[in-house]
């Protein structure tokens, strides 16, 4: 898997503070910024995080660029209504070269179940190049492509949807793809925006677990690791 910060909001942090002051200032956005040092910067962030006014995070998007990475990863992460996609296409995109695959740790790690699965991608590879060899169109040739198959994704999301995204996908609980990825992406954005993101991630870390099935292992303990 590979995750790279392609780009984001100049100055995300100084951005999202001067929403947040002018919603609550008689003066004009230039007097605003003129008096907005980092030390009241940080503080007014710090109360508008700490207040649930994430409004105000909206102004501040990133986009990453992600590479080898399932399609089962995929369809978790369209279920994020408050972002945008773009994916390597199955569809136009010919795979006459190979098609590549994500093998889970659980099947990695057992000899005989990866022999087995490695012979299932292998034939599906083999049955996919026929289809095309034989002309059949790239969009009706991808039906026999399982979910192991890997793709590429452009992901954009403004910091307030990226904290919920945090949320739910650094849990322990989440699927360890899209965990891996999310942690990934996390560390990404606080590098850039430490303040937006000081607190981010599961549930645990600011308030306590809200899982039917709590891993027991609050994330805070493991932040260090993500």
């Amino acid at each position: 898997m590979k995750v790279k910060l392609l780009k984001f909001t100049s100055d995300p942090e100084k951005t999202c503070a001067i929403a947040g002051r002018l919603c609550y200032s008689a003066g004009g956005i230039d007097e605003i910024t003129e008096k907005l040092t980092k030390e009241k910067m940080k503080e007014l962030l710090e109360k508008i995080i700490a207040s649930g006014h994430h409004s105000v995070l909206e102004h501040a998007s990133f986009t990453f660029g992600v590479e080898g990475v399932s399609r089962a990863l995929l369809a978790q992460l369209t279920r994020h209504r408050i972002a945008s996609f773009s994916v390597q296409s199955q569809r136009y995109v010919k795979f006459k070269n190979g098609v590549d695959f994500v093998t889970p740790e659980t099947i990695a790690k057992d000899e005989k179940m990866l022999e087995k699965y490695n012979a299932f991608l292998k034939n599906t590879e083999a049955l996919y190049k026929e289809f095309l060899a034989a002309d059949i169109p790239a969009e009706d040739a991808r039906y026999v492509l399982p979910n192991a198959a890997a793709t590429k994704i452009v992901i954009t999301m403004n910091a307030r949807e990226l904290r919920h995204f945090f949320a739910l996908r650094c849990c322990n609980r989440a699927q360890w793809e899209i965990r891996d990825m999310a942690c990934r992406m996390l560390n990404l954005a606080r590098k850039e925006a430490p303040i937006l993101f000081s607190d981010a991630g599961p549930d645990c870390v600011r308030e306590g677990c809200h899982e039917a099935f709590p891993c027991g292992h609050p994330w805070k303990k493991l932040k260090s690791g993500v």
